[in-house]
């Protein structure tokens, strides 16, 4: 029963993800955030999925989240910290903004914006304390 209703789950645009997770860091704050996600095991999860976007988007969180509390990285993700996105992941604002000046301007620099634990798995992200 649980296999058919994770098979029945949809995933939502990453968009939509991305705001859901930066809400619940603003919600839940950030130690109380770190630990729902270890303990949930949510990103190992997210990889069974194989939605890798999600996965690496938490784990970058986590990672971040332990550098702003000056906490040591978790070491059970160490073997997903040299995986990296494909492509680039940019923020539909800055592909919008990008298409609309039909200039890759805004693309590098959000890139030079990003927070490095994101990048580091190929996502461009710089506004997770931004949410309103």
């Amino acid at each position: 029963m649980k296999r058919l209703l994770d098979s029945m789950q949809r995933r939502p645009a990453f968009e939509i993800f991305k705001s859901n997770v930066c809400h619940q860091v603003k919600d839940m704050g950030d130690i109380d955030f770190l630990i729902d996600i270890i303990k949930s095991d949510k990103i190992y999860s997210y990889m069974d999925k194989k939605w890798y976007r999600e996965a690496l988007y938490l784990l970058a969180m986590v990672d971040y989240l332990c550098r702003e509390n000056d906490l040591p990285p978790r070491e059970d993700y160490e073997e997903l910290r040299y995986l990296k996105l494909s492509e680039i992941v940019y923020p539909a604002g800055v592909l919008i903004r990008s298409a609309a000046l039909k200039s890759d301007g805004p693309k590098e620099k959000s890139i030079q914006e990003a927070i490095p634990e994101f990048m580091r798995h190929n996502i461009v992200e710089s506004e997770v304390r931004n949410v309103v």
